[in-house]
């Protein structure tokens, strides 16, 4: 004679894996990319590529980053909205950071370039939310 609970908890398991299936299914994949150069101190270029990727990308979800959403399905959008919580997640992620540095005549001349080599990102879209997590 099987115990209600068991039942339960069955039932609670199957229905937690269907809907972690269809998260896992309904979600895109998108290439991010992004470069940004200081020279001397100065803010010179800052570029935010995004794409969908065009095959499956391999790997495991990572980190994750949840931001909200104001009923948009434009990831672009939904990361220019929240693009300083956007960057320090990425930052998090790991940069690639190439500094030079030049004096000639007692002139100093600098410059710093941060770059995100371009990563496959699982991204789910929801009502409410967006989960963004790398794969890796």
């Amino acid at each position: 004679m099987r115990s209600r609970d068991g039942n339960n908890n069955l039932t609670l398991r199957l229905c937690s894996i269907i809907f972690l299936t269809s998260l896992a299914l309904n979600a895109s994949e998108y290439l991010i990319s992004y470069r940004y150069v200081v020279k001397d101190a100065i803010i010179f270029n800052e570029s935010l590529d995004i794409s969908h990727a065009m095959k499956s990308c391999n790997g495991k979800p990572q980190d994750k980053l949840i931001l909200e959403n104001t009923s948009d399905s434009n990831l672009n959008k939904l990361i220019s909205q929240n693009q300083e919580e956007f960057l320090e997640y990425i930052h998090k992620l790991g940069l690639h950071i190439e500094h030079k540095e030049q004096t000639i005549n007692l002139q100093n001349t600098s410059t710093t370039i941060l770059t995100l080599k371009t990563t496959c990102f699982k991204v789910d879209i929801n009502d409410n939310f967006v989960i963004i997590a790398p794969l890796k």
